[in-house]
């Protein structure tokens, strides 16, 4: 395997865009991204690389780009100086451990920065964490899909949850989440490096910030793993996503109980 990466610079004036072209190269194999005023850089190795591929999703965009082959680097370091925290009103704050404490905050949690916490994906944090306040985790399993950095899962686990398992299909994640669960205090959640639901028995509340892709698939399989009268709460879909969303779930044995949009992202329970 190479050593190098193809380094795409992206000129992307709009925050809320540079978040969507995250997204979509995410879902492409795209492995690291950094801000930079105006600016995107995204990284995958260099066999990944397809420029055919590249450029069928920035036809839609008129962005300027540039590309370059780099040596692999430590890019956690350059995207942790532009690692911004999550504060939901006083309920919740996610933050680094350089960033400082907000006084009269329900829930403090630090996260260890790593490229799984994804630049693209503050704004369906934030919808996640806003919609498990008004949500009752007292006594419930959880089963947290994709849990990136773990950070949903230990808010669960902090309000109350009595089991919560964590699966990521990604082993970086799975390490960064074991950092952060051992940062926060929280030693009884169960971590899995696993990519689907097939075994891990039924959960009272599911929680899934993860991409379309995932989301469509494993819609079903979701349903089927949550306990009669439990919820499923998901996030990481574009609001231009909501059509193929609607679709997928007509017919299922689902009731849509809320909504929420932030910054082109939705977020629905």
């Amino acid at each position: 395997m190479s050593n190098y990466y193809q380094q795409i610079r992206l000129s992307i004036p709009d925050q809320a865009m540079r978040e969507i072209m995250v997204a979509l190269l995410a879902d492409a194999g795209y492995e690291g991204f950094v801000e930079e005023p105006g600016t995107l850089l995204a990284y995958i190795p260099e066999e990944a690389f397809s420029q055919e591929r590249l450029n069928e999703i920035l036809e839609p965009f008129s962005y300027t780009y540039e590309t370059e082959r780099i040596a692999q680097r430590n890019w956690n370091a350059e995207w942790e100086a532009g690692f911004q925290p999550v504060q939901v009103g006083d309920f919740c704050m996610i933050r680094a451990d350089f960033h400082p404490a907000v006084e009269g905050m329900q829930y403090d949690l630090v996260i260890t920065p790593k490229m799984s916490f994804g630049t693209g994906h503050h704004a369906t944090t934030y919808q996640m964490v806003e919609s498990m306040k008004g949500m009752n985790f007292d006594g419930k399993t959880v089963l947290d899909f994709g849990t990136g950095t773990g950070i949903l899962a230990i808010l669960a686990k902090r309000m109350g949850a009595e089991r919560v398992l964590a699966i990521d299909n990604d082993s970086w994640s799975i390490e960064n989440s074991q950092e952060n669960l051992d940062r926060n205090g929280v030693d009884d959640i169960e971590i899995r490096l696993c990519d689907s639901l097939e075994g891990l028995g039924k959960f009272d509340i599911i929680l899934a910030n993860i991409n379309k892709n995932v989301i469509l698939r494993e819609m079903e399989a979701m349903i089927e793993h949550c306990n009669p009268g439990g919820a499923i709460l998901i996030s990481g879909l574009l609001e231009s996503d909501s059509t193929d969303l609607t679709a997928a779930i007509a017919g299922l044995p689902l009731t849509l109980k809320q909504k929420s949009n932030k910054d082109s992202w939705l977020c629905w329970q």
